[in-house]
């Protein structure tokens, strides 16, 4: 499967039913800081990671848009820096030309009001007015990779991004991660409008069956136990 078509089987899933499905699937879950945010409430992005590490100047970032395919999320990387803004109203407006999914900015942005306007997703650690004084040498990865906290990110990695935060899928393993998230979505939505008909949850999931069980198995976890009945809440 394409990574276009990934991306697309990704727009109907959350970022918590993909981290889920991370857990599920033995695959490390990466998820940016917390502190990477939306600057809209309500934004989405889901594309492939077209990385970009700022150095001082924009042209790193001019650079990786012009190798970059309509779809691609821009990821980058100002090692989360608190003093300097690297990215503007300017450089979003030319992603969005260039058929960008949008940002994903380890570090500030500024410009807030024009980015709401302007309307391209775009996720960030906050606002600050100044952008960069400094002029730094190049990083010799600068369009290869960007690492967003702990995690590095490069081409191989498609970036989805909501309210509850940005997380990284490596394209290898995102077929199965996506069909595992597909399948957590469609029983949790299903457990949902049980409890909306009166079902409390706690039936649903056979919540005194696991109280007797662990009575005789202390050992018993309350994982193991919606492993066996096919809960989703929490496995």
């Amino acid at each position: 499967m394409d990574n276009d078509e990934l991306a697309r089987r990704c727009t109907t899933l959350t970022s918590a039913h993909l981290a889920d499905a991370c857990l599920r699937t033995n695959v490390p879950v990466r998820c940016a800081p917390a502190s990477v945010r939306p600057t809209a409430p309500g934004a989405r992005v889901t594309g492939r990671a077209r990385p970009a590490r700022h150095a001082g100047s924009v042209d790193v970032f001019l650079e990786a848009i012009e190798h970059a395919a309509p779809g691609d999320v821009l990821v980058v990387d100002n090692g989360g820096r608190a003093d300097e803004a690297c990215v503007g109203d300017l450089l979003v407006l030319e992603a969005q030309a260039a058929g960008l999914a949008g940002l994903v900015i380890w570090g500030l942005h500024r410009d807030s009001a024009d980015l709401r306007a302007i309307s391209l997703p775009v996720f960030s650690t906050g606002a600050i007015p100044t952008g960069p004084q400094r002029l730094d040498e190049s990083h010799p990865e600068a369009l290869r990779s960007a690492t967003v906290g702990e995690w590095l990110i490069t081409d191989d990695d498609l970036v989805i991004g909501d309210d509850d935060g940005v997380l990284f899928l490596p394209t290898d393993t995102a077929e199965e991660i996506i069909r595992c998230a597909e399948t957590i979505r469609d029983t949790e939505r299903h457990q949902a409008q049980q409890i909306r008909d009166g079902i409390p949850l706690r039936h649903q999931l056979r919540f005194d069956t696991y109280l007797a069980q662990r009575e005789q198995t202390p050992s018993l976890t309350f994982r193991a136990h919606l492993r066996a009945i096919g809960g989703a809440i929490e496995q």
